[in-house]
């Protein structure tokens, strides 16, 4: 495949679909959301009838700041763990999905609109997402993810675009601050009888808040729907991306305390993302369901100088349909849900020496193919009023081959097939208060990442990982009764082969990335919102994480890295839509292990934001995002490692572990937004 040149590709997708969100109106809907649209509000009516963790977030909750990236947009919803490393480069975890990687993400199906956009591996990246093109992020954790195919530990987020009946007329935003941040929106919208239009073209630059990582992006999102018929809708997305990202790199802890802003020039290591996604969708409104199906496409090309240059080139294809049905049996309410969702997806993956950023000697040749194919469905009867009883599972069958074309006898293929039961029950003893329980099995995939791996002083290709599967046992309640708003779940999740670093034993452990015998995660995700007087809001989220190997060959009972034990983030709005103030604390009471030996711990922080609103006049805002006031200085993120090495005091050398990323530095962004 050739390069793809995205700026070429933008004016193209900008003609193909001609095309800024209205103002919301103020709702209450369960302890989910408090302020939406009502398409907001019927996508959390939707989502309040899954026995489990799920969330809605609204784009009110994040568009008064700065939201370069997903940590932006989902700090506040439970469960959900983010942390920044740099950059648009962040942690997204949830239930301890993904822990052993250290970029890039595993464990989470993405999806935008309802089509997804992991690779046909499984795996994927996030930097291609923008939050200021979202009306709302849908939040599936764990086995509730099952209605979007989603077999994975930590669940599925489905970003929701807006569109030219959601978002009509137009919007011009720009946005800077600290580090030369800049960032504009530019956005229009159209609907009539026959169908509507969006367009959006959003770009963002900035030098960082650390030495060599500067960063810019341009991004096109755009759809057209079609209304065919009074019951029949169809709806075209595009969108191209074209982002250059220099990386920082990791620090060992003692720069990160002592010198936060150091960047690693070495190598002169970036990620560099050219791409472009096609997708359609048809929706079809039956009688008492609704049919949807379609295709989509995605072409990505990455430049991506690291210890060596990696030159990829990849397309990823695929179709989904799904199936919802409501209806009487026997007198008894009964709903159902079918559907598949097949990807596809080959490319080229080559190696260089690294000569400063620069492509030198090849050293690695590989053609890869992939497929994922998830194939589900879940039946809900209502014996009794307020009472629902769910059972459903998802069948997934993957393939992953590896083709060496330096060293034959290094390629390889690998074949998987499962079954991911969910077994639930969900009670609505009043209008306002749910409780639920559910018991899952999940399924996970090993990718490229973790089959295609280079032992030591041997030639990178095939590595015979497996699958990861886990059973989880939930229960939880959501709701919202006077002041209070409330989304809790306790979650259990005993796991087989969870892929984990290993130090490589011969005959044993053939990988430094390889499945664990067994481990268990288990936690508290809790959202609580107090609306104590009309003009004041307090919204918290506290996150509980007790990940541990149970008898491991090499680790015993220890404790996994990375994620911490407690979590917390607080914020209290202060004022009205039209004029809001809102002080906001993130705190580790004590941060999370390094190795899985458990020899080293980081120590805790407390982070202190601000951000504020000023409606001008109506369509035009003000903002302002104001980040880490105090400037403290802490560890954010943590590439997990095997076993820490400590720096020796009585050397000048700095012989510490480089394995830390630092959390923001002390920021100020302000911005403005004029819609028409």
């Amino acid at each position: 495949m050739r390069p793809i040149h995205v700026a070429r590709s933008l004016p193209l997708c900008a003609l193909i679909l001609s095309a800024t969100p209205a103002f919301a109106d103020e709702a209450e809907q369960g302890g989910i959301i408090v302020t939406a649209s009502p398409i907001v509000e019927a996508a959390a009516a939707r989502v309040q009838k899954t026995p489990g963790g799920v969330d809605i977030v609204a784009a009110e909750a994040f568009e008064i700041r700065l939201a370069v990236s997903l940590r932006d947009a989902l700090a506040f919803s439970p469960g959900v763990y983010t942390q920044p490393r740099f950059g648009q480069e962040v942690r997204i975890s949830i239930r301890g999905s993904g822990l052993s990687r250290g970029y890039h993400m595993r464990g989470l199906t993405l999806l935008q609109d309802g089509i997804p956009i992991n690779a046909a591996d499984d795996n994927g990246d996030f930097q291609e997402l923008d939050p200021q093109v979202f009306q709302h992020l849908e939040v599936y954790r764990g086995a509730n993810a099952l209605r979007f195919g989603g077999s994975t530990l930590g669940g599925a987020i489905n970003a929701v675009t807006l569109t030219g009946r959601s978002a009509p007329g137009a919007e011009v935003r720009i946005d800077g601050g600290s580090f030369d941040t800049v960032r504009g929106k530019i956005a229009y919208g159209y609907a009539d009888d026959h169908g509507d239009a969006w367009a959006a073209l959003t770009a963002d630059r900035s030098d960082s808040d650390r030495a060599h990582g500067d960063r810019k992006a341009l991004r096109f999102n755009g759809n057209v729907g079609l209304k065919l018929s009074d019951s029949v809708e169809m709806r075209f997305y595009a969108s191209a991306q074209t982002i250059r990202q220099k990386l920082a790199g990791a620090l060992s802890e003692k720069d990160v305390l002592a010198n936060p802003a150091k960047g690693n020039f070495v190598l002169d290591q970036a990620r560099d993302i050219d791409s472009i996604r096609l997708q359609n969708r048809t929706t079809i409104d039956l009688e008492k369901g609704q049919l949807a199906f379609g295709a989509f496409f995605n072409a990505k090309a990455l430049d991506h100088p690291i210890y060596q240059v990696i030159d990829q080139k990849s397309q990823v294809w695929g179709l989904f349909s799904s199936l919802d049905l409501a209806g009487d049996l026997a007198g008894l309410p009964v709903e159902l849900t079918l559907g598949s969702q097949a990807r596809f997806g080959s490319g080229t993956s080559r190696q260089f020496v690294n000569l400063g950023g620069r492509s030198g000697a090849l050293t690695a040749h590989q053609q890869v193919r992939a497929q994922t194919i998830n194939s589900y469905g879940e039946a809900r009867i209502a014996p009794l009023p307020g009472l629902w009883l769910i059972a459903g599972g998802l069948y997934t069958q993957g393939e992953r081959r590896i083709d060496n074309r330096l060293v034959p006898a290094r390629s390889g293929d690998a074949r998987f097939d499962a079954f991911a039961p969910k077994l639930g029950l969900l009670y609505q003893p009043v209008e306002a208060a749910q409780f639920y329980a559910n018991y899952s099995r999940s399924v996970e995939l090993p990718g490229f990442g973790e089959l295609s791996q280079t032992p030591a002083g041997g030639a990178p290709g095939f590595t015979p990982v497996g699958a990861q599967r886990a059973w989880t046992a939930e229960i939880g309640t959501r709701g919202r009764i006077g002041i209070v708003g409330w989304d809790v779940s306790l979650y259990r999740a005993d796991i087989q082969g969870e892929m984990l670093q290993y130090s490589v034993v011969a005959g044993v452990i053939p990988a430094a990335t390889f499945n664990a015998d067994r481990t268990r995660h288990q936690g508290v995700e809790a959202g609580l919102d107090l609306t104590l007087t009309p003009w004041a809001m307090l919204r918290q989220v506290y996150g509980y994480s007790d990940f541990r190997f149970r008898d491991d060959v090499q680790f015993g009972d220890n404790r996994l890295p990375v994620v911490p034990r407690h979590f917390y983030r607080a914020e209290l709005k202060l004022g009205t839509e039209r004029l809001s103030l809102a002080p906001a604390v993130e705190w580790l009471p004590q941060g999370a292990w390094v190795d899985y030996a458990n020899t080293k711990r980081v120590d805790g922080y407390a982070l202190l934001n601000i951000t504020a609103q000023a409606q001008v006049r109506d369509g035009l805002t003000l903002f302002l995002d104001a980040r880490n006031l105090t400037n403290e200085r802490a560890v954010g993120d943590i590439s997990a490692l095997v076993r820490y090495t400590r720096d020796t005091p009585a050397t000048a050398a700095d012989e510490g572990s480089v394995a830390f990323y630092p959390v923001e530095r002390r920021a100020v962004y302000a911005g403005v937004r004029a819609r028409f």
